[in-house]
């Protein structure tokens, strides 16, 4: 797909660190899977994968956790 930000290229496979946060909780997602703009750095994430993360960072949060730091692994 082309970068919707930069419009000048195709963005590629690769990893990105995304972080959350919901409440005084932060999570940090390092490894995910992502699109990535190699102009501009732009980073893409599919709907599946938002989802998970969106879990994530709610059970964090419930669990009354500040600041976690995490490695994406595939459900």
């Amino acid at each position: 797909m082309r970068c919707v930000i930069c419009r000048q290229a195709e963005t590629r496979a690769g990893k990105a660190t995304l972080t959350l946060e919901r409440g005084p909780a932060t999570l940090v997602v390092k490894g995910v899977p992502a699109r990535v703009c190699p102009n501009c750095g732009e980073e893409y994430v599919d709907e599946k994968v938002s989802l998970e993360l969106l879990k994530s960072a709610e059970q964090v949060a419930k669990a009354g956790v500040q600041v976690e730091v995490r490695e994406y692994v595939t459900a």
